[in-house]
């Protein structure tokens, strides 16, 4: 346990914040109140980059390489949209004041798979640089 706290400790504590952003009665967050439409959707996407990021420092940490492997990176996308489906799945049925949404989960897989894509591209680029 505390291996893991010490690769995915940033990962870990931006889930937590995810998980209570997620959670907290906010009332209708699609609403028009927002400054556009989509504006939620856009949210998701952005938290689950952010979390993406991290969570692929973290395993570039823990295996010490200097790029992350395809196997990784697949095995980082199943848990973050993993993560993506318990956060909807808790708040259609745990916290009834949100609702569980297959859009929101869709916005948290491209937020995840756009962050995984990015540390793929921008390590193999430095990788690419260095030799």
């Amino acid at each position: 346990m505390k291996e893991t706290l010490k690769y995915y400790g940033p990962a870990i504590l931006w889930a937590l914040f995810i998980l209570i952003l997620c959670c907290v009665p906010f009332g209708d967050v699609s609403g028009p109140s927002l400054f556009f439409p989509g504006f939620d959707k856009l949210v998701h996407c952005g938290l689950f980059f952010v979390l993406s990021i991290l969570y692929c420092y973290g395993s570039i940490r823990k295996w010490q390489t200097r790029s992350i492997r395809i196997e990784i990176a697949m095995k980082n996308t199943i848990v973050l949209i993993s993560y993506g489906a318990l956060i909807e799945m808790l708040q259609k049925y745990v916290f009834t004041w949100r609702s569980g949404d297959w859009n929101d989960l869709l916005a948290d897989a491209i937020g995840g798979c756009m962050g995984i894509f990015g540390v793929l591209l921008i390590s193999n680029a430095i990788n690419h640089e260095k030799s």
